[in-house]
Order: C-alpha cells, then sequence, then structure tokens
C-alpha cells in the first residue's frame, strides 16, 4: 500500500471514529516505512501510537471529560448540539437568583460528594420567566462551567400525528442522556406543558404530557434537564413537583440596568452622569432588548466616526426597541 493510501485510511478511520481502524493503518504505514529502509521514521510513527493509546486511555479512565459528542441515527433530527464558552460570571443576575444557579453548579461539581450519603444533585430544573430574560443563555453557562455539550430540541421533529411517534422520539433523547452526559434543554416547553385541563384539549397534549412526564420521573441519568417557560400560567401544576428545582427570572431591576449597559459599552466613552432618564427609558424590557439598544446605540457612534455615545442616542435607542417590543 502507498503512502498515500495509508493516509487516506487513516483519515477515512479517524472521521468515522474507529480507533481500532485507526491504529492498524497507522501501523501498515510503520511497516511500509521500516520495508523501505526508513528504520528511524517507522520507529517514530510507533511510537506516536503508543503515547495516542496511552492518552486515550487515561482520558476514558479521568471523570467529568466529556467526549465531543455528535447526534447520530434517530436523535440527529431531534435535538442539536453545541459546546458553550459561556460563564455565569458573564451574566447579570439579581444576586437571589446568581445564588441558586451557584447552588447548582455546586452540587454538580460536588456529586460523587452528595450520592456517599445517598444524596442526589439537583438537575431537573424548570426555568420560568419573560423571553429574553436570560433562560437559555443561563442554560448555556451551565453547560460552559461542567463543560459539558448543549442539546436542544426541536419540538417539529418531536411532535408527531400519533401517540406512538410522539413517545417513542421522547424514548430516544432520554435514552441519549444515560449515553451522553450534557445539559437538555426543552425550551419553549409550554408547546408540550399545557395544562391537562384545558378547555379546547382534544387529548393528544394531555397524552404528550403525560408521556413525557413519565419519562421525566423514571430518568435516572446523569445529565441535566432543562425545561424554559414563558408562559408558567399554561403549565400543568403535575409538571412542578416533578423538577428539583424552579428557578424564576424576573424583569432587570435599575441596577441590573446599568450593569448590562456599562457591560456592552466598556470600550466606549460614555456622555452622561445621571442614569435616571436611562433607566426609566428602559423600565420594562428584558435582558436581550436592552442589550439589543445598547448595541444599536454603539453602532451609531462607530459610523459616526466617535467612541462617544451620548444619553439621548440610547435613549432613543431604548425607545425603538420599546415601540417594537411592545407592538408584538
Amino acid at each position: 500500500m502507498s503512502t498515500a493510501r495509508h493516509i487516506i485510511a487513516l483519515l477515512k478511520s479517524h472521521l468515522e471514529g474507529e480507533d481500532r481502524q485507526f491504529y492498524s493503518a497507522a501501523l501498515q504505514m510503520a511497516a511500509y516505512e521500516a520495508r523501505l529502509g526508513h528504520g528511524k521514521l517507522a520507529q517514530e510513527i510507533r511510537e506516536l501510537i503508543d503515547q495516542a493509546k496511552e492518552r486515550k486511555s487515561v482520558i476514558e479512565q479521568t471523570p467529568g471529560i466529556i467526549p465531543l459528542a455528535q447526534p447520530k441515527g434517530d436523535l440527529a433530527n431531534l435535538v442539536s448540539v453545541r459546546y458553550p464558552e459561556t460563564r455565569l460570571s458573564e451574566m447579570i443576575l439579581q444576586p437571589e437568583l446568581e445564588s441558586r444557579l451557584k447552588r447548582i453548579l455546586t452540587e454538580q461539581k460536588q456529586q460523587k460528594r452528595l450520592r456517599e450519603h445517598n444524596l442526589s444533585p439537583r438537575r431537573k430544573l424548570l426555568f420560568v420567566g419573560p423571553p429574553g430574560s436570560g433562560k437559555t443563555m443561563t442554560a448555556a453557562a451551565l453547560a460552559g462551567e461542567l463543560h459539558l455539550p448543549l442539546f436542544t430540541t426541536l419540538y417539529e421533529s418531536i411532535i408527531g400525528k400519533f401517540m406512538g411517534e410522539t413517545a417513542s422520539r421522547f424514548r430516544v433523547i432520554f435514552d441519549a442522556m444515560s449515553v451522553t452526559k450534557g445539559v437538555y434543554l426543552f425550551d419553549e416547553f409550554d408547546a408540550i406543558g399545557t395544562q391537562r385541563t384545558t378547555g379546547n384539549d382534544v387529548g393528544e397534549i394531555r397524552r404528550i404530557l403525560n408521556s413525557f412526564l413519565m419519562f421525566l420521573e423514571n430518568d435516572n441519568s446523569q445529565s441535566i434537564i432543562i425545561a424554559a417557560t414563558n408562559h408558567p400560567s399554561l403549565l400543568d401544576n403535575a409538571l412542578f413537583r416533578r423538577f428539583d428545582d424552579v428557578i424564576k427570572y424576573k424583569l432587570p431591576n435599575a441596577k441590573m440596568i446599568r450593569q448590562l449597559i456599562r457591560m456592552r459599552l466598556v470600550t466606549f466613552d460614555i456622555g452622561w452622569k445621571d442614569w435616571s432618564r436611562i433607566i426609566d427609558a428602559a423600565e420594562g424590557l428584558t435582558q436581550a432588548e436592552i442589550v439589543r439598544a445598547t448595541d444599536e446605540a454603539a453602532k451609531q457612534a462607530i459610523l459616526s466616526n466617535t467612541k462617544q455615545v451620548s444619553e439621548e442616542t440610547l435613549i432613543l435607542a431604548i425607545l425603538e426597541r420599546k415601540d417594537i417590543t411592545f407592538e408584538q
């Protein structure tokens, strides 16, 4: 076999994740080089193979290290995956909320100690609050802090015409939780968590919810399950007691508004000292909307060839964002 064919075999086995084939192709390459009289090169290849095997063995035995996971088969159509670098310290949070999220992280990082005393860390979480208040970003931050992949469910693929289809798709996701440890986010959870007593319920939503509740209650994996909703009043009461913790998000207060704007304009000169007008204008907006308005003011400053963001520019951007938000 030529060196070119060896390289192709190596790349193919690497892409397919076939370690044994990869090592076999590499050893064949070493043997090929040895036959050509390149003994030093052949020996170097063999040493690299030994190092690779040893390193893989260490990784497999080291707790907490999660291999890169890409959904395959049926799961590929039901979830998307990414590896967030977001950290909790990057978020502007109310003290009580920050404390509760740090408690979740502490329990996850110290779960071995808890399990030694027959206790379990919080891992089934329900996030409730207005859109743009930081629920999805929190899921990313938890995944980033714990170095776990973030799997986000795709409802358009989960909900099928027939009850059996939906239940089997839930099973695929919950089975994946046991195989690949990660943070599994069911965003806009009210799509399946609607109250079972709703008047226009024809039975399908009730069956879907019952199916989810069964899988949630029976799940014993080490993955973190997060359900997030903008409409907690629509959720069935049975859901709340199935979660280890219910985290509530609120609109930012005056202090948070100021922190958000300062953080986004850290590289700009602020052309005001009194924050009262800006805070009054931003009241009622979510964190995401305040960030968008601040970014608009920053863009105007850049396009005007100045490093200063004026109070009036920022207020106009905030009011424009408020008009867009409240018209929806």
